[in-house]
């Protein structure tokens, strides 16, 4: 079968290359994958690739294998899953508590655009609490968990503040339910009760800023890739008691959150919002539009097989 796998070159990422398919283990399934969705992180980790990665954690297919346990979805269930690795190939296996079944009304385009940044917005926005009548402030709200984090909170009742560098994206990030749009954290009009910071570098200090006193910020990215440096004395003069909360969404099992995804497609209240979608001859050019931020949203590529 054919993989993609890293080639160390910042303008071509990946390559392909042809290697058997993979066994699975018992506890997991194997999928004839019909689409994978890109990660701007991926493109990070692509620039320094340990050796043996095998990219790609989001996945939607047709299960061609069942699991010799017994657990999870049997043989032409279609399905989306979050493997630990190895996701841009024609056939991937996945841990069977790491996938959801997909209805007909969903296809596997608008499914592999939800595992990681759907799931990270679901669990971020539960590490938040309840939102409802809270004023929320939310950085780099054009990527992939920016735009899910939108819908969602806006649904649960906050108002919400989004940052985005371009009117067009902000654009669509109201219709999606923010209440205000901004394009820059200094002009984003306080006292929040929660800021959820994802760009890191200066714009970690100027969030901190605009929490209400006891507020909390959680910090989940750093897209700027630029570290922030806090000044203690500075944050006398602003907010007291300010909660500092480090936010990562990893920990399987996934599946649960995975379903909970799909209904909220399938109920249509939730949106992937996929700013490009390809085949996956183009998966190189695509990251480097991702990492050069090209691309709003999320980046979807289909092997053949889609349906």
């Amino acid at each position: 079968m054919r993989r993609l796998i890293p080639t160390g070159n910042a303008m071509r990422p990946v390559e392909f290359t042809d290697v058997p398919q993979p066994a699975p283990e018992p506890h997991e399934v194997l999928i004839r994958v019909e689409a994978f969705a890109l990660n701007r992180g991926e493109t990070f980790l692509l620039e320094r690739a340990p050796s043996g990665l095998l990219p790609g954690k989001d996945v939607a297919g047709l299960v061609v294998q069942a699991a010799a346990d017994g657990s999870g979805p049997g043989v032409g269930t279609r399905v989306v899953g979050h493997p630990t690795q190895g996701g841009w190939a024609e056939y991937a296996t996945v841990p069977t508590h790491s996938v959801a079944v997909l209805p007909e009304g969903i296809d596997s385009v608008r499914a592999s655009a939800l595992p990681l940044a759907g799931i990270t917005a679901l669990r971020l926005l539960r590490t938040a609490g309840s939102l409802t009548g809270s004023r929320v402030l939310l950085t780099g709200a054009s990527g992939g968990v920016g735009h899910y984090v939108t819908e969602l909170a806006a649904a649960a009742g906050a108002e919400l503040t989004v940052v985005t560098a371009t009117p067009e994206r902000g654009k669509r990030l109201a219709e999606l339910g923010a209440g205000e749009v901004v394009h820059d954290v200094a002009e984003a009009r306080g006292p929040f009760d929660v800021v959820l910071e994802s760009t890191g570098g200066p714009q970690l200090p100027l969030a901190i800023g605009k929490v209400r006193r006891g507020g909390v910020v959680i910090w989940f990215g750093q897209a700027s890739r630029t570290p922030a440096t806090l000044d203690f004395f500075e944050l006398l003069g602003g907010p007291e008691r300010v909660t500092i909360q480090h936010f990562h969404y990893a920990g399987a099992p996934y599946g649960d959150d995975l379903a909970t995804l799909v209904r909220l497609v399938e109920q249509g209240r939730l949106h992937p919002e996929i700013g490009r979608t390809a085949d996956w001859t183009e998966t190189a050019d695509t990251l480097v539009d991702l990492r050069e931020r090209r691309i709003r949203g999320k980046a979807v590529l289909t092997t053949g097989a889609h349906r």
